[in-house]
């Protein structure tokens, strides 16, 4: 958890430098503000809430946005020091850093998705390599199995992850399927409110020409994975399957 707390308080930080840097930007550009257009005090203003939308979160943007704006409003439009407004063109400037600030915002908010979601996609591919490499090195099955069962535990965040040899079924449990839908008794099932329920196990059968091998009974965790995990998931039963395979060629 240490981790997640330093990201709370980046967070935080990023927020309280949002609502301050628009502040002291304009405090800065007073004495001048009689030299230059307003325009080019809103532009300088805008760069400060790209490098908060940037550095932070949705929240740190949007407050450096409204921050901006009104700091803009009260020091470098006419009447100073007043959070009033007289010419139209300054109403609208004033309008467009909020606008613009919080396009840029949401702009920088799906880009780290993209880039969190593009990370997380090369990780899996890591581990299904990872595992394809231990399979043609001719690594141990058994020893590829834990291996698949550890990955399976990271990458579903599973509460508990057990290989049990040539069974399927057993228990009721629910199964997930090689196309990553999960059912219960033969039907369609989706986590009520996408939580796991805590007594309901979840098999993953691992198969290899035709013939089943066994399957990793895991417990989920609270909350469930998205679709693409658990289409991960389901290759690298498949890296376990091949190993046992290659292993007992005439049998489970």
């Amino acid at each position: 958890m240490p981790g997640r707390n330093q990201m709370l308080s980046r967070d935080r930080l990023v927020v309280v430098v949002g609502l301050i840097a628009p502040l002291a930007l304009a405090a800065v550009l007073v004495p001048f503000r009689s030299s230059f257009a307003n325009t080019d005090a809103a532009l300088a203003m805008i760069l400060i809430v790209v490098a908060v939308a940037a550095a932070g979160n949705r929240l740190a943007g949007f407050v450096a946005a409204v921050s901006a704006a009104a700091w803009f409003d009260f020091f470098l439009t006419h009447p100073y020091e007043q959070f009033t407004i007289n010419r139209a063109a300054d109403i609208e400037t004033t309008v467009l850093l909020v606008v613009i600030g919080a396009a840029v915002t949401e702009i920088a908010v799906w880009g780290r998705r993209q880039h969190s979601a593009a990370s997380r996609r090369a990780g899996y591919l890591d581990g299904i390599n990872e595992a394809a490499r231990a399979v043609a090195a001719g690594d141990s099955p058994s020893a590829l199995v834990e291996r698949v069962g550890a990955g399976l535990s990271q990458l579903l965040s599973l509460r508990s992850s057990e290989f049990q040899y040539g069974i399927a079924g057993i228990g009721g449990p629910a199964r997930l399927e090689h196309d990553g839908l999960v059912t219960l008794a033969g039907q369609p099932y989706d986590p009520p409110n996408g939580e796991w329920p805590p007594d309901l196990g979840l098999e993953l059968l691992v198969e290899s020409g035709g013939r089943l091998r066994g399957r990793y009974l895991m417990r989920p965790g609270q909350r469930w994975p998205a679709r693409e995990q658990l289409l991960v998931a389901v290759a690298l039963a498949d890296q376990a399957g091949a190993a046992l395979a290659a292993s007992h060629p005439a049998g489970t």
